[in-house]
């Protein structure tokens, strides 16, 4: 079966994760984590990623990624195996780190951040580590909150404004949001995903679907001139 066609484009929002090859922990320590956030950073001054949401877990991670040069696969190739070489010299370990490539979902961000940022921040909670996600240290959470200061490649200000146009205002309407949630009443945020790797209003997915398909179909052609220069709200500049 063919793989899923890879969909790239400047100003491009994905939810990005990578596991364990057979879901073993990819994080043993916290220097560990500390390393994989640094190269984060690089990912960001090299390649201009900008991560919005982050949460490392133990066999796996969360990105909520923008790609304002629509170089996704660079952007993933770098961190992914700049951190299972880390990994393998620091371990002493040989073979395959991670599970397979990573998945990638395109999402709508206007219409799904919030949602999934919220889930994204509250895996640790799901997970039995932290009963409040602030507890949890290695998620973004806590920048969002105020409670430590935003590295130059986290962006929390985007996810921000849509809960408030004073700083203020939108940590604690943001916080409400996370914080007032049960694991019982948050919505599945990936329950609308179609063709298994869009998120998004009908327009937006239809927008895409039929690259996606080219693509995935193997059909050889360039189709990087056809795509749209979006700005950070997917209205076409």
């Amino acid at each position: 079966m063919a793989r899923p066609a890879r969909i790239e484009f400047p100003g491009a929002f994905y939810h990005v994760t990578s596991r364990g090859n057979d879901k073993k922990n990819i994080f043993s320590s916290n220097l560990d984590r500390a390393r994989f956030l640094d190269f984060l950073q690089i990912g960001h001054d090299r390649y201009g990623a900008i991560i919005h949401v982050y949460c490392l877990m133990g066999n796996h991670f969360h990105l909520l990624l923008e790609t304002p040069q629509g170089n996704l696969s660079k952007i993933m190739h770098f961190i992914n195996c700049s951190y299972s070489m880390y990994f393998n010299a620091t371990h002493e370990r040989y073979g395959h780190f991670l599970q397979g490539r990573y998945k990638a979902i395109l999402i709508e961000a206007e219409s799904y951040i919030q949602s999934l940022s919220r889930y994204v921040h509250l895996n640790p909670v799901r997970a039995g580590l932290v009963s409040l996600p602030e507890s949890y240290p290695w998620s973004s959470y806590r920048e969002y909150l105020g409670l430590r200061k935003a590295p130059d490649w986290l962006r929390i200000e985007f996810l921000l404004s849509s809960f408030g146009e004073m700083p203020e205002q939108a940590r604690s309407r943001y916080a409400e949001f996370v914080g007032t949630s049960t694991l019982q009443t948050v919505d599945d945020p990936f329950i609308n995903m179609r063709c298994s790797f869009i998120l998004g209003s009908d327009n937006f997915v239809e927008r895409y679907k039929k690259l996606s398909e080219g693509l995935s179909e193997g059909s050889g052609l360039d189709l990087t001139p056809s795509f749209p220069n979006f700005n950070r709200r997917g209205e076409q500049a």
